[in-house]
């Protein structure tokens, strides 16, 4: 029988078994895989700019469960008891007060190669990605935005750097993210057969006419054509999951979403992203996202006049009453999105936000000020104890969260970044 085929389509039977039931494949299902727990998800959201440090942060002196939100965060009043407020990170080799994203999940030195001005590491979203891509159509999602230089967001694609550190693109805006996710490719299959086919052709070639030339090269050049090949690795790596999912339909998502339209920018844009990631999660087409959110074009879509960076520097007065508006407006934004990971159920009756972990934050403080990133951990994926306002030591390294994430999430790595262990206090 067709659907039968299509069940046992993969090398592995049990491939990717908790998105069937959103294709419509819960007959076929064993008793073992109906009781089989849903998989965990990272999403790691960041924007950049920074925040107003005056009324976003909660009280210092207000450290356990007894804490008032402040006005920034006022709107995720309601999800209090399942959400953690952090202070008192920072990576140690920020130096660049521009770049909200760029280092955010590395937490890498850009002067680490000896002679080069700008290097970096893998993010944590691929580091999560390598274990949990393995059976989605996508490995991992990258959503962006068009504005990203004036958002603050420093170099990079998005917020994923792969294990060279190099960047990894991303989609940056609602329509090509829609339609990477969900739209039918009207190709026919032989046809984007054939077009993998002649991308392997051309790769092949590429790998033979660069093994000609290593001969004679001096330590540094075959430096650089080793990093060349993994590259072609990389594009094979990629290449060889489209094949595995060529002849498979896009899975849909239990809550229907409509194409974007096209001219939508800022709040609305941030709002669609968000519905069109839980769709995502919803479909099982992958396990880890990104967001480097927009800012520029958001406070624009709120009515100010003024740039993302002129509002970074703010002062009392007209500057302050954006910041502040965009604080709350980006608050009232995931607030929303948790509504809808607790509202979207899975087969076992538990919810997307049970088997989720969400970070939210930035890079940059606010104005010029590196330490003390703004961060708020939520969803129930990565084990930790939620309801709370809790404050590190300064200067604590912000990639002790993420390997505390990572680890509660069931990927296990002993360090990430300048990790120097992880955040016990958050367990629980």
């Amino acid at each position: 029988m067709k659907t039968r085929r299509h069940f046992l389509r993969s090398t592995s039977a049990l491939i990717a078994l908790p998105a069937l039931e959103s294709l419509g494949f819960r007959r076929f299902a064993t008793a073992a895989s109906q009781t089989a727990p849903p998989p965990k998800r990272m999403i790691f959201l960041g924007f950049g700019w920074g925040v107003t440090k005056e009324s976003w942060y909660p009280d210092e002196t207000t450290i356990g469960t007894g804490y008032e939100l402040p006005k920034g965060l006022a709107p995720l009043k309601r999800h209090q008891k399942d959400l953690t407020v952090i202070q008192g990170l920072a990576n140690q080799f920020n130096n660049e007060a521009h770049w909200g994203s760029t280092f955010y999940l590395t937490g890498a030195n850009r002067y680490a190669e000896p002679g080069q001005s700008f290097s970096n590491t893998i993010s944590a979203d691929q580091v999560a990605a390598e274990q949990f891509g393995k059976d989605t159509r996508f490995t991992s999602l990258q959503l962006g935005c068009e504005d990203a230089e004036t958002s603050g967001h420093g170099p990079g694609l998005s917020l994923a750097w792969n294990r060279q550190g190099k960047p990894v693109a991303g989609l940056n805006n609602p329509v090509t993210a829609y339609h990477r996710l969900f739209a039918d490719d009207g190709t026919p299959l032989e046809q984007r057969q054939a077009m993998l086919k002649d991308q392997r052709s051309i790769l092949d070639t590429v790998l033979t006419d660069a093994e000609s030339v290593k001969r004679g090269l001096t330590k540094t050049d075959v430096d650089k054509l080793d990093e060349y090949y993994q590259s072609i690795r990389d594009i094979e790596t990629r290449l060889s999951k489209e094949e595995q999912w060529l002849d498979v339909p896009k899975a849909k998502p239990k809550d229907p979403v409509e194409e974007p339209p096209s001219e939508v920018e800022g709040f609305e844009e941030v709002k669609i992203m968000y519905d069109l990631m839980v769709a995502a999660l919803q479909a099982d087409a992958t396990r880890v996202l990104t967001y480097r959110q927009p800012v520029d074009s958001f406070i624009r879509s709120l009515g100010a006049t003024i740039t993302g960076h002129n509002m970074s520097h703010y002062q009392p007065g007209m500057r302050m009453e954006v910041s502040e508006m965009r604080d709350r407006k980006q608050s009232e934004l995931l607030a929303g999105l948790i509504d809808k990971l607790k509202a979207s159920k899975e087969p076992d009756g538990s919810s997307l936000f049970d088997h989720v972990c969400l970070s939210y934050g930035s890079n940059i403080q606010s104005i010029h000020y590196l330490d003390n990133c703004p961060t708020v951990i939520t969803g129930g994926g990565a084990g930790v104890k939620h309801g709370r306002h809790l404050v590190m030591p300064a200067k604590t390294p912000l990639c002790n969260l993420w390997l505390t994430l990572l680890n509660g999430s069931g990927v296990e790595v002993e360090s990430h970044g300048d990790s120097t262990g992880t955040l016990d206090e958050l367990m629980a």
